[in-house]
């Protein structure tokens, strides 16, 4: 089954349950906060979760913050819901290793 754009309304719907998530763009962002030994573990569990999903995020880690960036080539960069579903996944082994969704420094 091939991914399609979702719908701004869509994007809304998914975010309301994707606490810390947002959309910028054509991409779902988020940021957590986690302890330095914790992360090694969160790491390695996003990876395998994105290896089963074969949909992997854009990741960068800074100072105890692991910042996530999804969404979907094949469709143009759009945000589909292999981007929501892999965004809740993230959300979920988040809570299981203590991170929290970052404070935004904009």
């Amino acid at each position: 089954m091939s991914a399609t754009p979702l719908t701004d309304a869509e994007i809304s719907q998914a975010l309301a349950s994707l606490p810390g998530w947002r959309a910028e763009g054509s991409a779902l962002r988020a940021e957590y906060a986690i302890g330095r030994n914790a992360l090694p573990g969160f790491y390695s569990s996003v990876a395998a979760a994105e290896d089963a999903a074969n949909h992997h995020a854009r990741i960068g880690i800074l100072y105890g913050t692991v910042g996530f960036e999804l969404n979907t080539h094949d469709v143009g960069g759009a945000i589909t819901h292999r981007d929501t579903d892999l965004a809740a996944r993230i959300h979920e082994l988040a809570e299981e290793h203590g991170a929290t969704p970052a404070d935004r420094k904009d």
